[in-house]
């Protein structure tokens, strides 16, 4: 499964969360300009295409602010992590795609959810924030 870029594909990503009945939904949030960014971008692909179940996005925060809602991103990569009730996790990670990978393969159904980050992106692209 590639990973979803809502600022040229949003009909394809809208279409997977409307159909994605489990899994979860993993938010890159970088900058295009961020070098560390462009070097995690490449794993990041390889996890989605490993893990086909979840869908994964990657959000330049500059060109839609809005997917971020009323948060703010300090550091670069941040990811959210929402299952199909909310967020499991909201902030920044070192830029090494193997915590990450730990912190999805670690997750399961009992993770609590956290009041932290954006509200559902399949919200966010539908109200256009």
């Amino acid at each position: 499964m590639p990973v979803f870029d809502p600022e040229h594909n949003t009909p394809a990503l809208t279409a997977r969360l409307a159909s994605q009945s489990d899994g979860l939904v993993i938010v890159c949030y970088c900058a295009a300009w961020c070098d560390t960014c462009n070097q995690y971008r490449p794993g990041f692909g390889e996890l989605a295409e490993r893990w086909q179940q979840h869908t994964f996005v990657w959000v330049d925060i500059e060109a839609l602010p809005e997917l971020l809602d009323d948060d703010d991103v300090e550091n670069f990569p941040t990811l959210l992590i929402q299952n199909q009730s909310g967020n499991v996790f909201f902030g920044p990670l070192l830029p090494h795609i193997n915590h990450l990978e730990r912190l999805v393969e670690r997750y399961d159904q009992n993770t609590p959810l956290i009041a932290e980050g954006p509200r559902r992106l399949e919200t966010l692209l539908q109200s256009g924030a």
